[in-house]
């Protein structure tokens, strides 16, 4: 892009645009008077059709293509409030993180999705001292969940072991253990769910407690929730952010969801029957880590979409649990490949096809055929990754296209992830794997 650097300051507002000041600046062109905030409207409106017609990556050559019409159309690269917005609305970017200024912000986000692309990354391994605490010898250590932040990366494990690690650096930093108590199965302390930002750290486990602590303060580990797996089953999945935390639960019927607000603590929610039919299933996970039962994910928009075996359902959080849309999938679906990101979702059936739908309505975006079996997989905002036969291979979102597979064979995988600049997987033998698409 031919764009100036950056000089008008940051202001507040939404990723859809805000109203313009009356002092703003009038630009003229040869048929006439345009105001600025007209030009910014059409650029933002340009960009985010392209990006959602053929994907983020085109945006910047739509915005190249309007900067290039004319002198007074090209002084509008020169906005931060236009880069601000176009870094919301295209990267779902809410605050500067990598760069200065939003127009950095914007190209670095670009040179990532671009990365991602056309497999320029940097691989590492993370290392740390495993402790199984249920000297769990048959069945072995097993990462259960990661999680990742701009700067972290959480790893919780079968024996309630969360450990921490501090990406920049690749150094491991701490251990979080469950607060003991008598337990139901002695699976019942396995890690079901991790919600991780670089302030905060929180994690439930398959018998409903829910830990918190500072990632970066020395108050200890403290228990904000206490489960109760005999009236609620046990906690098979767990996701949210910093508003909302949600669990999906099995083994009591109509008490599948449970909703709490994440500022608060506050429990707010419980009902749901999407996994009253995988009741004794659960019950197993507590004293034998079966198949998994179950996967919830929030998404933009205050919703959340929960699916299992045979089933996805999608409810809206600020209306409690009121089910917004649900599908039967005959085929079936391979629930550790099921994930969702911003306001899609990656939903991989039996067969080996899997569909990328909106939330909310479940439309489908497009379809792609994995040849291999997939037992696990992620997804960003515009790539879907998936493990399957020892290979890692990276699918586009936008149009189903297959791009590419790792480089690294990693053996048995048993959790996988990604965000918009890193993919993390563990294996078998609790190494954990960290690719860096991050813009150089």
């Amino acid at each position: 892009m031919s764009t100036s650097s950056s000089s008008t300051s940051t202001q507040g507002g939404d990723g859809g645009g805000e109203p313009p000041s009356s002092s703003r600046s009038r630009l003229r062109s040869s048929n006439g008077v345009w105001p600025e905030p007209f030009l910014e409207a059409l650029a933002l409106h340009v960009a985010v059709d392209a990006s959602r017609a053929i994907g983020r990556l085109a945006a910047a050559q739509a915005l190249s293509n309007i900067f290039q019409v004319c002198s007074t159309w090209r002084a509008i690269s020169r906005s931060d409030l236009l880069w601000r917005n176009l870094a919301r609305r295209i990267w779902n970017v809410r605050e500067l993180l990598h760069r200065e200024s939003w127009r950095e912000e914007f190209v670095y986000r670009h040179r990532t999705a671009a990365n991602f692309r056309s497999r320029r990354y940097d691989h590492t391994t993370l290392h740390f001292v495993p402790t199984d605490n249920n000297n769990n010898d048959d069945d072995g250590l097993r990462c259960r969940r990661l999680a990742l932040s701009d700067h972290h990366l959480a790893a919780g494990f079968s024996d309630g072991a969360v450990h921490l690690f501090h990406i920049p650096s690749r150094l491991h930093l701490s251990t979080f253990y469950p607060q003991h108590r008598d337990r139901l199965g002695r699976f019942s302390s396995a890690v079901s769910g991790i919600i991780l930002s670089d302030a905060r750290l929180v994690f439930a486990t398959l018998d409903g407690d829910i830990h918190m602590a500072a990632v970066n303060a020395a108050a200890p580990l403290r228990r904000a929730h206490l489960g109760d797996v005999v009236n609620d089953g046990a906690l098979v999945d767990f996701a949210g952010c910093n508003r909302w935390w949600v669990g999906l639960y099995a083994g009591v019927p109509r008490r599948a969801f449970h909703i709490w607000n994440g500022e608060t603590e506050e429990l707010v929610f419980v009902g749901g029957v999407l996994t009253d039919p995988e009741a004794v299933m659960g019950w197993h996970l507590l004293t034998e880590l079966t198949g998994i039962i179950g996967r919830i994910r929030v998404t933009n928009g205050d919703m959340a979409v929960a699916c299992t075996g045979v089933r996805v359902v999608v409810f809206h959080l600020l209306s409690q649990g009121v089910e917004m849309g649900e599908e039967e999938f005959p085929r079936g679906i391979v629930v550790g490949a099921f994930d969702a990101y911003g306001d899609s979702a990656l939903v991989p059936d039996a067969r080996g096809v899997a569909t990328v739908r909106r939330v909310g309505n479940m439309e489908e975006v497009c379809r792609f055929t994995m040849r291999e079996g997939v037992a696990f997989g992620c997804m960003n905002g515009g790539y879907g990754v998936t493990w399957g036969g020892g290979v890692i291979r990276v699918w586009e979102i936008h149009h189903g296209q297959y791009l590419y597979s790792f480089r690294e064979r990693i053996g048995e995988c048993n959790a996988l992830i990604a965000d918009e600049r890193f993919v993390a997987a563990c294996c078998d033998d609790a190494t954990i794997h960290l690719w860096d698409f991050g813009a150089q």
